[in-house]
């Protein structure tokens, strides 16, 4: 799999939890939480774009941990 294509796999990935989150009523440290990581989501968008595959990578993965601390904090 190529650089680009894993990045676009962990984008639908994303896409999956945020999904299965906005369904969930969440407080505003929780809220705040969700703003970041749909940021850095965004960074990875912009950076996969401009082909800098190793921070986009990074970007999606701190996204990924984000979701995955409001995932467990909520019991999903």
């Amino acid at each position: 799999m190529s650089e680009p294509e894993r990045i676009k796999k962990d984008i639908a990935l994303f896409e999956a939890s945020i999904v299965e989150l906005d369904s969930l009523s969440l407080d505003g440290n929780e809220e705040e939480v969700m703003n970041l990581a749909k940021g850095y989501f965004e960074d990875t968008k912009y950076y996969l774009e401009k082909g800098d595959y190793f921070t986009a990578f990074g970007c999606i993965n701190y996204a990924h941990g984000l979701l995955d601390g409001v995932k467990k904090r909520k019991g999903v």
